[in-house]
């Protein structure tokens, strides 16, 4: 019998992607304020790998990642996903949105995205969000899946995360050495 155990606290990582880059400074002010300070932010990356965003965002459209000081309880990502569409209509001008806010957690093992719209390898977490498992890591990297999104799976991309996941592992290490 396994021995129900709780789940250890994750790294939160929020990916925005705009048309205009001015946006950045406000909306990731807005997120310092719900969530802490943000304490790694990635360069400039291109989003071009699909034009489903053009119609309503524009092009060229610019990435930019962010994660966050303090660590998150995995039960959290839903409400999370809620409080950055509030943040996504707030930015949005005539019912388009001019910034697009993906929230997610890192852990040793893998990453997750939040999202509202369901598929078959997405779970239910509750409040109309679904868990995308988006990549695991394994064998010493990040390992794409058949559905990860190319934009995850590309190589910029990838390294960050790799960052992201080392100041993460720090991060817990020195939670349990201050308890």
């Amino acid at each position: 019998m396994s021995k129900p155990r709780p789940p250890e606290p994750a790294k939160l990582v929020i990916s925005l992607f705009m048309k205009e880059k001015n946006l950045l400074q406000p909306v990731a002010e807005e997120l310092s304020e719900r969530f802490g300070s943000a304490d790694m932010v990635s360069a400039w990356l291109p989003f071009d790998y699909t034009s489903y965003y053009e119609p309503e965002m524009g092009a060229p459209l610019f990435r930019r990642v962010l994660t966050f000081t303090s660590l998150i309880r995995q039960r959290d990502l839903a409400d999370i996903k809620i409080e950055t569409n509030e943040i996504e209509i707030k930015y949005s001008e005539n019912n388009n949105r001019q910034v697009n806010i993906d929230p997610g957690y890192m852990l040793r093992e893998r990453f997750v995205l939040a999202t509202g719209k369901n598929f078959t390898h997405r779970i239910y977490i509750g409040k109309h969000i679904y868990a995308d498992l988006t990549l695991v890591y394994t064998k010493g990297a990040f390992r794409e899946l058949p559905w990860t999104y190319p934009d995850y799976a590309d190589k910029r991309m990838l390294a960050y995360l790799e960052l992201v996941r080392k100041r993460y592992v720090t991060d817990l290490k020195k939670m349990k050495e201050a308890q």
